[in-house]
Order: C-alpha cells, then sequence, then structure tokens
C-alpha cells in the first residue's frame, strides 16, 4: 500500500491536491484516486455510491468546508478516476479498502462526512475502531440498492447483475441505462429537486462518467444490492445504537418514501441529532451551502 502525488492537470476534480493510493485485493492492484483541499483538523469526505459516483459531487461542499478542514475525498474503488476492473464487488472491498486508507492517511481520529451508501461502510467501521472517528455527519443515509428498495428479490438482483456484467448484452444494457436522458430523468425523479440545475450540460458531465471503461461492474454491483453492507433495517439502526461517537444525521426533505422513512426511523434513536433540509439524495451536491451551515455548528463545536 502506498500513496502517489498525481498531476493535477489530469484532475476533475475541486482545484486540491490529487494524489492516488495503492492497495491489494486479492492480488490485484487498486488505484484509489483521492484529492485533499484545505488546512486544519482532517477531514474525511465520502461521496455516495450511484453510476455516477465521483468526488466532483461533493467537491463544491469541501471547497466550504476546506476553510475550517484539510478535507480529504475520494473516489471509491470501481468509481470516478479510480481502477475499475471486472471484480466481484461487495462490502468486503470497500470495507478493507476504507479501514486501510484511514490508517495510512490520517494519524489521527478524525472527522468524517459521508453521503448516501457510504453510511454503512463508515458506522462498520466506527463500532469496528471506535477511535478512528471523533465525529460523523451521514448526508441523506441509505442502506439498501435500488432494485432491493424496489422489491427486487436476491435472485433476481444477482441475474440482472450478472447480465450487465455479460460481455457483450452487458455493454449494451448498462449502455441503454445510461443514456442522457435516463440520467436527467433519474435526477429529477429522487436525485435534485429543482428542475433547473439539471441542465444539458450537467447531465454530459455525469454521462462521461459512466462511460469510462470498466464503468458497469461497480455500478451493476450498488443498484442490484451486492454493494449493501447490512440487509435489514435492525441491523443498520443496530450500528448507530452501538456508537460511541457523535453522530448527525441531514435528511432531504423531498427524499424518496421508503429512503425517508429508513432516515427518520435513524433520526429518531436517542443521541442523534438531525435535521432536515431541502433537498433529495443529491442533497450534498445540490445545496452544499445549506448543508454547511445545517452541520457547522456540530462539526466545530468542542463539546463533540
Amino acid at each position: 500500500m502506498s500513496t502517489n502525488l498525481l498531476s493535477t492537470s489530469a484532475a476533475i476534480g475541486f482545484g486540491g491536491v490529487v494524489q492516488e493510493y495503492l492497495c491489494n485485493w486479492e492480488n490485484q492492484q487498486l488505484r484509489v484516486v483521492y484529492e485533499t483541499l484545505g488546512k486544519g483538523s482532517p477531514l474525511l469526505l465520502l461521496p455516495s455510491f450511484s453510476s455516477v459516483s465521483t468526488r466532483s459531487e461533493v467537491g463544491e461542499l469541501a471547497k466550504l468546508l476546506a476553510a475550517n478542514f484539510q478535507v480529504v475525498a475520494i473516489d471509491w474503488p470501481g468509481f470516478g478516476q479510480s481502477s475499475r476492473p471486472s471484480l466481484n464487488y461487495r462490502p468486503e472491498i470497500y470495507q478493507q479498502f476504507l479501514e486501510d486508507f484511514v490508517k495510512a492517511v490520517f494519524n489521527n481520529p478524525i472527522t468524517v462526512v459521508a453521503a448516501g451508501h457510504a453510511a454503512s461502510y463508515v458506522l462498520q467501521l466506527a463500532v469496528k475502531q471506535p477511535t478512528t472517528f471523533l465525529r460523523i455527519v451521514l448526508l441523506a443515509p441509505t442502506w439498501r440498492g435500488p432494485l432491493p428498495t424496489m422489491g427486487a428479490s436476491q435472485q433476481i438482483a444477482g441475474m440482472v447483475r450478472e447480465l450487465v456484467r455479460s460481455p457483450i448484452l452487458g455493454q449494451a444494457l448498462y449502455k441503454l441505462n445510461t443514456t442522457q436522458s435516463f440520467l436527467s430523468f433519474m435526477y429529477r425523479r429522487h436525485v435534485f429537486t429543482d428542475a433547473a440545475k439539471i441542465t444539458p450540460s450537467f447531465i454530459e458531465k455525469k454521462w462521461h462518467i459512466t462511460q469510462q471503461p470498466g464503468a458497469r461492474f461497480a455500478s451493476a454491483a450498488f443498484v442490484t444490492g451486492n454493494l449493501d453492507a447490512v440487509h435489514k433495517q435492525s441491523d443498520f439502526l443496530g450500528l448507530v445504537q452501538s456508537l460511541t461517537v457523535p453522530l448527525m444525521v441531514v435528511i432531504g426533505e423531498s427524499s424518496p418514501p421508503k429512503s425517508r422513512e429508513e432516515m427518520n426511523a435513524l433520526a429518531a434513536l436517542p443521541k442523534v441529532r438531525s435535521v432536515v433540509i431541502p433537498g433529495s439524495l443529491g442533497l450534498h451536491e445540490e445545496y452544499p451551502t445549506v448543508v454547511l451551515q445545517a452541520v457547522q455548528d456540530f462539526l466545530l463545536s468542542p463539546e463533540n
């Protein structure tokens, strides 16, 4: 495992120092790209999992947080600028990566701000190693992938995943589900709430993310629930109940009904701070200034 400095000219990030972290999984080297901006106490910023997952989605929030923190934002293995080999992407890869990355990059306990599906991985590490994090902020947290949320059985989800992984048919299916028109539809449906922000140029940038070589493998794993680190609401809430560090949850008032129910259940637990702000599952990208205003006191309070 090692870290190397990358040329910033190759970056599609937010103006920070871009580096790569090299790790191994089952004798295959994975290259993970991350970006650092600001000075101060360290803060790990984790984007959500999705077909368009990249650290650029938390870029504006990173720039705002950099006024008080040294912000480190990553591209998850299989997403963004990180390498995208045809692995069987599953939770163990991300659990091990997150644990190793934090140990390699940070010397002291850190603050972590995690969006969407990153929530379970952060909570699992916090329970396993209680001294890893000083405080945790979860932005529109989820724990169940899109197909399972829609009611698909594990068998159906597995069949879809294998179809998308297949060489010819899989590429065709993936392209159908990552057209610019489909991406625009999904953003309007449950990611952004302000349609004016879903411009053709915005969607084109998102589309380019989906068209990178090997992009379909990790994406298919997420969509079909193969990156779900927990499989029951009780297990997700159990992680929160086992925490020994302060936790704050940010909920989008326009979140999809099933996701909102899960977030409300989380927010109802004792000692969990929560706030509802405008937005949906992409609130960290759509309303970064509002997010900062909602969490700033929690992040900076010495009482935490």
